[in-house]
């Protein structure tokens, strides 16, 4: 009697792991899917082998809405953070993205920003007033482009591969302004950092892809 009860414990413990493996699988292709809709599209499965391989296969807009291939930058360690001038980390992270940017921008390091209004409305200017705050008031040298979307259906592209490319804590989507990404010479992403880290306390992931000393 105390073997078969045994056994049918030991069965309803499996059936129910198995079960909550079930349910957290569920979840996570519910999140792919939130996250981006066409991912199981037709359309989308016929391109795959077309899928970008680097950062240097996107093209983007600077402030100007003038296109700015990032190909540009090919062979460069690029830090890409979104912006925005009305945040509670704005003003740390500017000041810590300009030391940055002064310390290794002579040794092939840039920092590409994207003014992105998703996060408390903390962006909500034109791209002209949004580059003159940056420059003027935050003293940003770094090119500043065009605002875009990071997040939902109207995500850009650029970020889309990004966050395919490193998931944040649990999901993808970002998350607050200030959330940035290290890519290295080859144009592959490298780290992802939260916008609670702040720019100086990752300064060695920098150096070590500068390979400088």
């Amino acid at each position: 009697m105390y073997t078969c009860e045994f056994k049918i414990s030991m069965t309803a413990r499996r059936s129910l792991t198995q079960w909550a493996s079930l349910l957290f699988l569920c979840l996570a292709i519910f999140l792919v899917l939130n996250e981006n809709p066409s991912f199981l599209s037709s359309e989308n499965m016929a391109t795959a082998d077309e899928s970008p391989k680097s950062i240097y296969d996107f093209t983007v807009k600077d402030a100007h809405g003038n296109d700015v291939p990032l190909s540009n930058y090919n062979g460069k360690v690029l830090l890409v953070v979104n912006v925005a001038s009305k945040c509670g980390f704005t003003d740390s992270n500017y000041k810590e993205l300009n030391v940055l940017y002064e310390k290794y921008k002579d040794q092939g390091f840039e920092i590409l920003a994207f003014p992105c209004n998703q996060f408390g409305w903390q962006e909500p200017g034109t791209n002209e007033e949004i580059l003159e705050a940056a420059c003027t008031r935050f003293k940003a040298e770094f090119p500043i482009f065009e605002k875009i979307d990071v997040n939902g259906k109207n995500a850009a592209p650029l970020y889309k591969f990004l966050k395919a490319e490193k998931s944040g804590l649990l999901i993808a989507t970002i998350k607050w302004n200030f959330t940035k990404f290290l890519v290295n010479k080859e144009g592959k992403v490298v780290e992802r950092y939260g916008p609670h880290t702040s720019p100086l306390q990752f300064e060695e992931d920098i150096k070590n892809l500068l390979g400088s000393s």
